[in-house]
């Protein structure tokens, strides 16, 4: 039997008894995971009590669902809400990829974000991009807010400070289980986890547990305190955690060298924003018919014809096509300063529309699709800022910066430092290796007799969570029942791509909440 977890109301280390129930009416809701999704689950939650029947809101719903009212709200999470990895990391050399203005955790208020930043004082525009501490701060402000107001309804609201493992289902509610053996009760579960778990990168599975290799380079302290001054780095990887990582390591007095299969960085732009129009062709997305052989051009098609409304000038203008990356690089951020860059403004309108289209797409479609465009959006969709453009075209000048022409063939660890052989070049030494190849996409998977979801592998054989439907909530096979668990966020990528979009997992957030608060929830 496991022991009841608690936690004081500031998300301290709590205290633990012998399992019970909670006496008196009422439905208890566990929350898995405190960064933007678990927090915006949260928020959305209190705001839908308060206007509920009886509130002064309400606008003709109906009341409490079967079980009664909500008396509590547990959020659990080992981070204090919103410091988890993707905003939790206090160095300022690390900035958000989008523009404040979509950073909103409130589906109806898309200000909030900017608002709450002009309350402490800072001079922040809608298209800027700022550290992701920022994003932190404000996650757990709203949540302690949130907490507060939840308290005049006689709600507790609640952060659990503990690593959830598994779900166990019972006809008596469910049993969230932690990592140090601790249990939660609970009448309905969100599942809001994010990545964890990095990639491991061709060559080096090996040495995953080498002194001299750090597998992210999350949180920055781990390379100010493990790497000696002066070092001398092979960083794996060339997309936004290899764009941090070269950033901090240069600051730092490193000498880093990134290394990928494509040899690609990311496209040029001020900020990930939100759209600046309507795109008619973006809305043609979701008449395409899925079983269409021509589907992926048709969507390019869309895509091109929809930046075409922003500018005539040919997308082949807006970009560089130069064979040496750090020259793409410079020319790029060049188009952008002269404001010579028109597509950045489709790029959330058409992540929506993709988002909205994968529902109808049979299983695996959306897959090819995505493999199809993986270039594009390798490049496009992940660009960096031109801040960060900027700062790694100084340190390449500089010197400390470089890009390998080719990925490691061989790599060994011999006579204190890394080997490294490369096609068509003289082998390398490196003082350290960071892996930035970025992380797995969490799986839910249940145990070999459906009796407990798990929040990643489960012991012994079992089989993967790899649908959902449009509730969002787990069944524990096609044709099953739904049981009384949601997923919301990254772990909706089975359902949908882009599932990390802030503004779609803000979007599921309140749909969850909209019926965990509202409605009849069918069993």
């Amino acid at each position: 039997m496991g022991r009841t977890a608690e936690s004081d109301g500031g998300g301290g280390a709590g205290c633990a008894g012998g399992l019970r129930e909670r006496p008196g009416p009422g439905r208890d809701v566990v929350v898995i995971g405190g960064g933007v999704a678990g927090t915006s689950c949260v928020l959305h939650l209190v705001r839908e009590l308060l206007d509920a029947p009886g509130r002064g809101g309400g606008g003709g719903r109906p009341g409490p669902p079967r079980g009664g009212r909500i008396r509590s709200v547990l959020l659990v999470d080992p981070n204090p809400p919103g410091w988890g990895l993707a905003f939790g990391d206090r160095d300022p050399l690390l900035l958000c990829n989008t523009a404040a203005e979509i950073n909103s955790l409130l589906a109806d208020e898309p200000g909030d974000f900017v608002g709450h930043l002009r309350e402490q004082g800072l001079e922040v525009g809608p298209l800027d991009c700022v550290p992701r501490a920022r994003m932190a701060a404000y996650c757990h402000d709203r949540f302690d807010r949130s907490r507060a107001r939840a308290r005049e309804l006689g709600v507790e609201v609640r952060h659990v400070r503990g690593a959830a493992e598994s779900v166990t289902a019972g006809p008596a509610g469910h049993r969230v289980r932690l990592a140090d053996g601790r249990e939660l009760r609970a009448d309905e579960v969100v599942v809001a986890t994010g990545v964890h778990r990095p990639r491991v990168p061709d060559g080096f599975a090996a040495f995953q547990d080498h002194p001299r290799y750090l597998d992210s380079p999350y949180p920055a302290a781990r390379i100010r305190e493990r790497l000696p001054a002066g070092s001398n780095v092979l960083v794996l990887g060339s997309h936004q955690s290899a764009i941090d990582a070269a950033l901090l390591l240069c600051r730092d007095g490193h000498r880093a060298t990134l290394t990928s299969p494509s040899g690609l960085l990311p496209a040029v732009r001020v900020s990930l924003a939100a759209p600046v129009r309507a795109f008619p062709p973006l809305e043609r997305l979701a008449r395409l018919d899925p079983a269409d052989p021509l589907l992926e051009e048709r969507v390019l098609r869309c895509a091109v014809e929809s930046v075409r409304l922003l500018s005539r000038v040919p997308l082949r203008r807006q970009t560089s096509r130069a064979a040496d990356p750090l020259q793409r690089l410079r020319e790029e951020a060049a188009l952008v300063e002269e404001g010579a860059v028109w597509w950045p403004g489709i790029m959330v309108a058409l992540m929506d529309a993709l988002i909205a289209l994968a529902p109808s797409l049979p299983p695996g479609r959306m897959a090819a699709l995505q493999a199809r465009f993986a270039p594009l959006t390798g490049r496009y969709v992940t660009a960096m800022t031109s801040r960060n453009a900027r700062r790694l075209l100084a340190h390449a000048g500089s010197g400390a910066l470089r890009l390998a022409g080719s990925y490691p063939a061989a790599v060994a660890f011999e006579d204190g430092a890394w080997r490294v052989e490369r096609p068509g070049a003289a082998p390398e030494r490196f003082d350290y290796a960071v892996n930035a190849t970025g992380f797995l996409l969490p799986t839910l998977c249940w145990n070999h007799d459906g009796t407990a979801l798990y929040l990643d592998a489960p012991p012994g054989a079992g089989w993967a969570v790899d649908r959902l439907e449009a509730d969002l909530r787990v069944r524990r096979g096609p044709g099953a029942a739904p049981e009384r668990i949601w997923v919301v966020g990254v772990g909706t990528h089975v359902r949908v791509p882009f599932a990390n979009l802030l503004g779609n997992v803000v979007r599921q957030a309140h749909q969850v909440a909209r019926e965990l608060a509202g409605a009849e929830i069918p069993v």
